[in-house]
């Protein structure tokens, strides 16, 4: 789908396709604003009188569609109500630009025309994130819609500056729907040594990329990572990508950590077979690393981060781990493994042990698809956060706020930390019956030294039961415009 970005020249009569137009909610119901009023003085009050019988009131999403109007070149005219002006965001924008053309796309509409007069190129972001579909594998017309529209342009008060600043958001977008793609993708296609190969196509962007394999890994002493995939006829993997984009070649990166557990059986210690489908995603932290890096990388962000990944499979053989066994790390602390389903901090100890001793970063940040607890807690509104700075905690946030991926925080203490505290080894990977989410994150914790680090639960986030305004059921690509900002809005030169 094409999005292009006009200047608005103050004639609506004569554009063709579907034309989309906005109204405010005043105090005595609805305003018509020049577009709007221009429109249903051509139509001979057709426009209102839809309107009005439709009892439109301008609320926010609200929508009157007229199709077939006379006196005016359009074949359809969809009136979205703004809802109070002075309270319209960014993100409301974006939701918005989601809605509308979730209400267009198979309209049979080829060109879809909406004028925009304030925060185009949000709506604008809001069209391209929520168009976003994954029909790769239906192989006959009849097994799924064909969206209709082809391109959408937006008119808009300042168009150049609109314009320029959806490019940079295009490249964001790009980061999100890779994500997307990745983590719907299914276990046999996906898989370490395939995934792998997908990252090395961030190096056309100027990423550096390195992997690590079972041999590297081993001799580092990686043997909680690797032991997850052990009963995997898959290879593990450990994708490190550099982005240098600061002046200041030599200044310390941040750092972003992410599970790639590309499916999970739960290895010996099997999950139950319904749902198991669903553990294609259970490398949704990884992806939202990658397509991180693909977003910061692609609109040149000037700034030094590091993203690591790793990939494995965790599966039940003859080769597979057991509940019972103890394993090292590369920290040299050692793991009790009561339960192998418990198995992506296993594979996350060791990655954020290689980040902090390689790379000496200025904070740490860990992405999971972790635990079920966690979407018990929050549910599918918000993602967890646990983390031993304030600071990066606020930083986050706010980020997280600004572009409508809520975290919420949660505790860690000593308390938890010795609820994981083995008889025979260092640690156990489990902490029991109660806190599953935290204790996990206390595990986690003890693979940092003084690092401002946060871990983000994002089992409820990565994956929607139901459609959003801005994205499909499934994957969603949660974290990447979070991590985007946080380093847009505190680590640029």
């Amino acid at each position: 789908m094409k999005i292009t970005i006009n200047e608005i020249n103050g004639e609506y009569t004569n554009i063709e396709g579907a034309l989309v137009v906005f109204s405010p909610k005043n105090k005595e119901g609805y305003e018509f604003r020049p577009p709007a009023a221009q429109l249903d003085e051509a139509m001979n009050g057709a426009l209102k009188k839809a309107a009005d019988t439709s009892n439109f009131k301008g609320s926010f999403g609200q929508m009157v569609e007229v199709l077939a109007p006379t006196g005016v070149a359009a074949s359809r005219i969809l009136l979205v109500g703004l809802g109070d002006m002075e309270k319209v965001t960014p993100l409301l924008s974006e939701r918005l630009g989601g809605k509308i053309i979730n209400k267009l796309i198979y309209s049979n509409e080829k060109k879809v025309t909406i004028v925009k007069g304030q925060l185009a190129s949000h709506a604008a972001m809001g069209v391209l994130l929520r168009q976003y579909k994954f029909d790769k594998y239906y192989t006959t017309e009849k097994n799924v819609k064909k969206p209709s529209v082809e391109a959408v342009e937006f008119l808009t008060h300042k168009a150049d500056l609109a314009d320029e600043e959806f490019k940079e958001f295009e490249k964001i977008a790009d980061g999100v729907i890779w994500a997307r793609d990745l983590v719907t993708e299914p276990g046999n296609v996906i898989y370490p040594e395939s995934y792998a190969a997908q990252i090395e196509d961030l190096t056309k962007l100027g990423i550096e990329v390195e992997i690590l394999d079972e041999d590297k890994m081993e001799e580092l002493g990686m043997e909680s990572l690797l032991g997850v995939g052990q009963g995997s006829a898959s290879s593990s993997l450990m994708v490190i990508m550099r982005w240098n984009g600061s002046a200041k070649k030599d200044e310390a990166p941040v750092a972003f950590i992410g599970k790639g557990v590309t499916f999970d059986t739960g290895g010996i210690s099997l999950k139950p077979g319904a749902g198991m489908g669903d553990m294609k995603f259970d490398m949704g932290g990884s992806a939202s690393v990658v397509g991180a890096m693909k977003a910061i990388a692609g609109r040149k962000a000037k700034a030094n981060v590091v993203g690591v990944v790793g990939l494995v499979e965790n599966m039940p053989s003859s080769t597979a781990q057991r509940p019972g066994d103890v394993v090292g790390t590369m920290s040299g602390q050692t793991i009790e493994v009561l339960n192998t389903d418990a198995e992506g901090r296993l594979v996350l100890a060791d990655c954020l042990w290689y980040t902090q001793d390689t790379y000496k970063p200025k904070f740490m940040v860990d992405l999971a698809t972790l635990t079920g607890a966690m979407m018990v807690a929050l549910g599918q509104e918000y993602a967890g956060m646990f983390s031993n700075s304030d600071e990066l905690c606020e930083m986050l946030n706010k980020a997280g706020q600004d572009v409508d991926e809520l975290l919420w925080r949660m505790p860690i203490g000593d308390a938890y930390d010795k609820m994981i505290n083995s008889d025979i080894a260092d640690m156990k990977n489990i902490g029991g019956k109660y806190a599953g989410s935290i204790t996990a994150a206390q595990f986690l914790h003890r693979f940092v030294n003084d690092v401002p680090w946060a871990h983000l639960d994002i089992a409820g986030t990565a994956w929607r039961q139901k459609p959003s305004d801005v994205a499909e059921k499934g994957a969603t690509g949660y974290g990447v415009r979070l991590l985007d900002r946080l380093v847009k809005d505190n680590f640029e030169d």
